[in-house]
């Protein structure tokens, strides 16, 4: 890959970075980077609801802080503490900080400069991040190599800030924007990192063993990059058919030797390994495993829009059915998990429930009178497993909108499932002091 050339960053060098966490209340520190709305940070850092049906008693006790209610169970607090996020949607952190000021986090541990900017600016002698850094995870980028998008992989047309591009694709285009994270790797240098893409990207040619062993050379090939792992959310709980895959990557010079030695064998024994078991059948088997969460479980206790209070449930797209050969046209079968909730999705996300006429299912349904629509934010963001409190679209008091349903939409669609991280974070937990004891 192309090296990075430092050249003068755009904005003002008078910039500071600013926290006001107190750090002191978790071990381990996380740099978030293409943060989004929080799924990846939410995830892990734990203390969230999920519906009870979405943990594995059995498997997973410990994941269990109490029983809410008859639907919900609070999940326990990780370890881990965010403590620097960035992402270039305003809407974005407007959202992540609505739910993460209930932790006491301030608003400038949120950065909306692209993440070029950043590192130019650090490299500029700007202090742009935190030191003694535990952790760095990041989803970056992954329209370029989504198999709903154009596949432009490392060629994309956009460049860093998102806008369109006219000419050929450089280092600092959307589609090898996970080069800056490898650079913020080099300047923070944590004792793991964690990459997330669309799974597309495994079968994208050599792309995958391309961004493996950049990754790799992070401080001077100071990185073992495991075998990148493709996980399935309704394997975790996640009642949702989305698949993702995860780079994961551990400081060479921090790793017990005993333990490198471990991590370097072809089959790498479960309790070495910081990828999560299963703890749902639904690309597994096991006789431990609970069955996969369908989506009349998480939709049970949900109003009606025309009845809801929840402006995340009220306000939805109103797309018009457009037939069956179009995307997004299909309806959701409550006795399953649910589509994979897309951030491109146009307006066109599926159908709640269809009409009669247009071919809908859900007879029991119409048969009580209620109407053809499309899924709602809240419910799109039920399906990814983020909490019931977790605020979406945001009306003013003028009835005007600050975050929009199709703002709602897009972000959602872009997030981590929160659950399927916690499956992550708790595994990363537990092989933690067996990695890091000399």
């Amino acid at each position: 890959m192309e090296v990075i050339k430092v050249e003068e960053p755009q904005l003002s060098l008078n910039y500071q970075r600013r926290t006001t966490i107190n750090t002191s209340i978790k071990p381990l520190k996380v740099v978030s980077l293409f943060t989004g709305c929080g799924g990846m940070d939410i995830g892990f850092e734990g203390g969230f609801l999920v519906n009870k049906n979405s943990v594995n008693e059995k498997l997973s006790e410990d994941f269990i802080d109490k029983q809410v209610d008859d639907n919900y169970v609070k999940l326990k607090p990780t370890k881990f503490q965010t403590v620097f996020a960035n992402d270039i949607l305003k809407d974005a952190k407007k959202v992540w900080l609505n739910f993460f000021k209930n932790k006491g986090y301030s608003e400038e541990i949120y950065h909306v400069e692209s993440i070029v900017d950043l590192v130019k600016m650090h490299k500029n002698g700007v202090e742009i991040f935190p030191s003694d850094v535990d952790l760095v995870t990041g989803g970056f980028p992954c329209q370029d190599f989504s198999v709903a998008g154009k596949r432009k992989g490392f060629k994309s047309h956009k460049d860093h800030n998102g806008k369109l591009i006219v000419g050929e694709a450089t280092i600092e285009t959307r589609g090898q924007l996970y080069m800056w994270m490898k650079e913020v790797i080099d300047i923070t240098q944590p004792k793991m990192f964690i990459a997330e893409n669309v799974k597309g990207l495994v079968n994208f040619s050599n792309v995958k063993e391309i961004i493996q062993k950049d990754f790799a050379s992070a401080n001077g090939n100071g990185y073992l990059v495991l075998q990148p792992k493709v996980l399935h959310a309704a394997d975790y709980g996640v009642p949702q058919s989305r698949e993702r895959v995860f780079f994961i990557g551990i400081k060479k010079s921090e790793i017990n030797p005993k333990i490198l030695d471990e991590l370097l064998k072809d089959e790498i024994k479960p309790e070495f390994s910081p990828y999560p078991e299963a703890t749902h059948s639904f690309t597994k088997n096991s006789a431990n495993l609970k069955r996969p969460v369908p989506l009349k479980d998480i939709f049970s206790d949900i109003e009606e829009p025309d009845i809801s209070d929840d402006p995340s449930q009220k306000y939805f797209s109103k797309a018009k059915y457009m037939g069956k050969h179009c995307q997004g046209q299909t309806e959701i079968n409550p006795e399953n998990i649910g589509p994979t909730i897309r951030a491109e999705h146009h307006g066109n996300i599926e159908f709640r429930r269809l009409s009669e006429h247009n071919g809908g299912k859900n007879s029991e349904e119409l048969k009580k009178g209620l109407k053809e629509r499309r899924l709602t934010p809240r419910e799109c963001a039920l399906i990814q497993t983020f909490p019931p409190d977790f605020d979406l679209v945001m009306p003013d008091f003028k009835n005007r909108f600050y975050i929009s349903a199709s703002s709602a939409y897009k972000l959602i669609g872009n997030a981590v499932p929160p659950l399927l991280a916690y499956n992550l974070a708790r595994k990363i937990e537990k092989v933690w002091n067996i990695y890091f004891q000399k």
